[in-house]
């Protein structure tokens, strides 16, 4: 993948196209592990699990399915769902990415 679309501006691709990666910024740690809570029911239901690290109020997120050497629809799907949990309201902190 060379560009990825509009909606997901804030992500960026890595490895040569082959990863989605994103970090948040939240309020504070309830904040960052509500999101990581919501997601990872997302994440049963689609089947399909990031890679990502939490520290205090902060979670960076990689995106890539192995199983295909590297991104897939899963992947964009996955992006759009924590883009929308964000947009209503998980507590992100003003001025993170």
């Amino acid at each position: 993948m060379n560009a990825l679309p509009e909606h997901l501006s804030s992500w960026s691709l890595t490895d040569e196209g082959r990863a989605l990666e994103r970090e948040l910024q939240f309020e504070d740690f309830a904040a960052a592990f509500g999101f990581m809570t919501h997601m990872a029911l997302v994440s049963e239901r689609m089947n399909h699990h990031p890679e990502w690290f939490n520290v205090y109020n902060r979670v960076r997120i990689r995106l890539t399915t192995h199983d295909a050497g590297g991104l897939t629809e899963l992947d964009l799907r996955w992006a759009e769902h924590a883009e929308n949990a964000v947009a209503q309201g998980k507590r992100l902190r003003r001025g993170a990415s």
